[in-house]
Parts: structure tokens; C-alpha cells; sequence
């Protein structure tokens, strides 16, 4: 499959997207998470598991502990939230919404079980952010690194689909973790 192949159907993927299937594709997400979270101690928390190759998981995030996976989360919900909301009122990108997506998104290794209420947060924060702002659709753009120009509605739709990238790693992650904690 090309790289042209998979931008044009994410980024059309999007277009078909409504706003509030945007938002309930990630608060469902983040039940999840927080469900997988509640089966796990705070040691098996912070294991770091190597996972198999994964879509979405770069080379160097396949050595993460379910938390640092909460945190980077968090960090790039944070980072789209920002710009979904800078870009709906025409506002050039600024602080959290301009980073650089090799080191700004990585995680801590002493990430704890303090990830999970920063993650459930950083999910409210951006489904309270957009039921605050008018139209997403057609506004002004910035650049994705990997699918090109997004909107203020496309960033929206790439928050729950960022999440669910993570997810499968998480549940590889735990898993993994509870097998090697329990031997």
C-alpha cells in the first residue's frame, strides 16, 4: 500500500466524518483506555513492553509502559485540541498546538498512574473546547507531518484517530505486562 493510498483515504475518512461522531468515537476511546487502566496495578502500569510493529507506532514508541502511552496521549490531545480551536478562530497556530511531533509528544519514563486523570481531562477539555466553537469545516489550515493540510474539522477527526492507534498498543502493552508481573 502507498503512502498516497493511505493519506487520501485518512483524509477522506475525515471528510465523512461528522463533528459529534468525531467526539463520540473518542469519548468512547477514552472509556476504554480508562477500562484497560482499571485492570492494571501501578507496577504493570509502568512496565515498558516492546510491542510488534503496529500501525502508527513509530520505531521509537514501540518501547512504552501502558502509562507512557497515556501520557503521550495526553500530550498530543492536548497539542490538537489547541489547534482545532486556533484554527476555528482564524488565529495562527501558537504554544500547544505548534510542536515537533519527534520530540515534544514523547512521554516520560517515570510516568504513573497520575496519566490516567491527565488523559480523561485532556478528552473532556476538548469535547468542552468544541461544543464552545462555530464552524470547523473550511477554516484556515496547518500542516499535518504525514497527511497533509487539516482544517479545524479534520484536526478534530484526527484526535479520536490518534486514539485509536494507541489503543491496540496499550492493550498489547497490558496484557504483556500483567503475563510478565504475574510469572
Amino acid at each position: 500500500m502507498s503512502n498516497l493510498f493511505i493519506k487520501t483515504a485518512i483524509r477522506s475518512m475525515f471528510v465523512f466524518t461528522s463533528r459529534r461522531r468525531a467526539l463520540k468515537q473518542a469519548s468512547e476511546l477514552a472509556v476504554k483506555y480508562t477500562e484497560l487502566a482499571r485492570g492494571i496495578s501501578d507496577d504493570i502500569g509502568r512496565l515498558c513492553i516492546e510491542v510488534p510493529l503496529m500501525r502508527g507506532v513509530d520505531e521509537d514508541m514501540r518501547r512504552w509502559s501502558f502509562y507512557m502511552i497515556l501520557e503521550h496521549n495526553t500530550i498530543v490531545n492536548k497539542s490538537i485540541t489547541a489547534a482545532v480551536c486556533q484554527l476555528a478562530k482564524g488565529e495562527r497556530l501558537h504554544d500547544a498546538a505548534k510542536i515537533d511531533i519527534k520530540k515534544d509528544v514523547m512521554p516520560s519514563h517515570s510516568a504513573g498512574k497520575e496519566q490516567l486523570k491527565a488523559f480523561q481531562k485532556s478528552v473532556e477539555e476538548h469535547s468542552d473546547s468544541l461544543n464552545r466553537l462555530g464552524r470547523l469545516r473550511g477554516t484556515e489550515t496547518s500542516a499535518h507531518p504525514i497527511f497533509g493540510n487539516f482544517d479545524a474539522h479534520k484536526w478534530n477527526c484526527m484526535f479520536s484517530f490518534h486514539l485509536s492507534l494507541h489503543y491496540p498498543q496499550s492493550v498489547h502493552v497490558a496484557k504483556i505486562a500483567k503475563a510478565e508481573q504475574g510469572s
